[in-house]
């Protein structure tokens, strides 16, 4: 899974990693992707890790973000 690669090359402490993953899978889920080998994922992950810079820790909101910055 594409944000597993790239938390770990991050320092996270387990609640932000949880929180992360929530909202790369209901990012995934908005934009109908399965496979997680697909390219577009990777984009999803760097997208979500961005958004939570900034944002507030609720997963459903980063995913919402994410996605509108990718443009779907």
């Amino acid at each position: 899974m594409p944000i597993n690669r790239l938390l770990a090359a991050e320092k996270y402490p387990p609640e932000k990693i949880e929180c992360l993953t929530k909202a790369f899978n209901l990012a995934l889920g908005r934009m109908g992707l399965v496979d997680r080998d697909d390219p577009l994922c990777e984009l999803v992950a760097r997208k979500v890790l961005e958004v939570a810079e900034t944002s507030p820790g609720d997963p459903k909101q980063i995913a919402e973000a994410a996605v509108a910055r990718i443009g779907l």
